[in-house]
């Protein structure tokens, strides 16, 4: 089955069994930037294929929200000491806390300009904010190892574009929570639905519960303001159960912001691309596939 799991899983390459002949006992996965992730409960290859398979899934989502749960309780009472926190748990649960701080704090900064207490709130936010950039380069420049190197150029890819988007907060003086220049971010909660915390992506009035699938340890695309324009495009579309058309000529980036949406989002991102030896069989295998 290993060789086949890349195709079921956005970035699942391999899953780790116990080191004993024949064991059917599952431990963990790895990516493809071989980024090791240990389950949070072990998971055994028994029975059907499709049946166990639907376990490790269930597992890989428990497993990611577990190690986003643990990095949002030791995230540092002082954010501009982070230097350990960004090993200590698997690579996406790191992006996705970092996203909903950053979110918690630009927020409580537009809630004191709104009530007066600090006309000078975003400012401050925005120094703020490269203060932690600058604390993250002079981290990358030290002796790191690929995998935290990885982590690093992600969040600061992810960090530089939220500093643009506080420094155009400035600009244009928000002071309420419901401004469309904030409500236009993709923004990220931590909120509490049915007696359980989790992880919730918003942006306009759409708002996603975050999908746990395991992206691995890889980079992000730099995000630029057509990007800003086809994600809120495409989640008002997800939102509405409705689909996207991304329109333009090739090699623009088209399916790469797509797939990085499905990134911000969690969600598996399958990728396809006719081809002149498509004939209808082929298309007859693929609908009973999606059936």
């Amino acid at each position: 089955m290993q060789p086949h799991l890349r195709k079921c899983f956005d970035n699942v390459v391999k899953v780790e069994f116990t080191p004993v002949k024949e064991s059917q006992e599952i431990l963990g996965m790895l990516s493809a930037e071989k980024e090791y992730v240990s389950f949070s409960e072990s998971v055994w290859a028994k029975g059907a294929v499709e049946y166990w398979l639907g376990n490790i899934e269930k597992m890989m989502r428990k497993t990611l929200y577990d190690e986003t749960k643990k990095a949002k309780e030791i995230y540092p009472e002082d954010p501009l000491q982070r230097d350990e926190w960004f090993f200590q748990t698997c690579a996406q649960a790191i992006l996705t806390v970092d996203q909903i701080e950053w979110t918690t704090a630009a927020e409580a900064a537009i809630e004191l300009i709104n009530k007066g207490k600090n006309k000078k709130a975003m400012e401050e936010f925005l120094d703020f904010s490269q203060e932690q950039i600058a604390s993250m380069v002079q981290l990358v420049r030290g002796d790191l190892n690929q995998l935290q190197r990885n982590v690093m150029g992600a969040l600061i890819v992810l960090d530089v574009h939220a500093r643009d988007v506080v420094k155009r907060l400035v600009k244009v003086r928000v002071d309420s929570i419901n401004d469309f220049d904030w409500t236009c971010q993709l923004r990220y909660y931590w909120e509490q639905e049915e007696d359980e915390w989790d992880a919730f992506a918003k942006q306009t009035n759409t708002r996603f519960r975050y999908g746990y699938e395991y992206l691995g340890n890889g980079p992000r695309l730099v995000i630029t303001p057509l990007t800003d324009k086809c994600y809120m495009t495409l989640t008002g579309a997800l939102h509405l159960s409705f689909g996207g058309a991304p329109q333009g000529p090739a090699g623009t980036g088209k399916t790469e912001t797509t797939k990085d949406l499905a990134k911000a989002l969690a969600i598996q991102c399958v990728v396809f691309n006719c081809s002149d030896g498509l004939d209808f069989k082929m298309m007859a295998r693929f609908f009973s596939g999606l059936a």
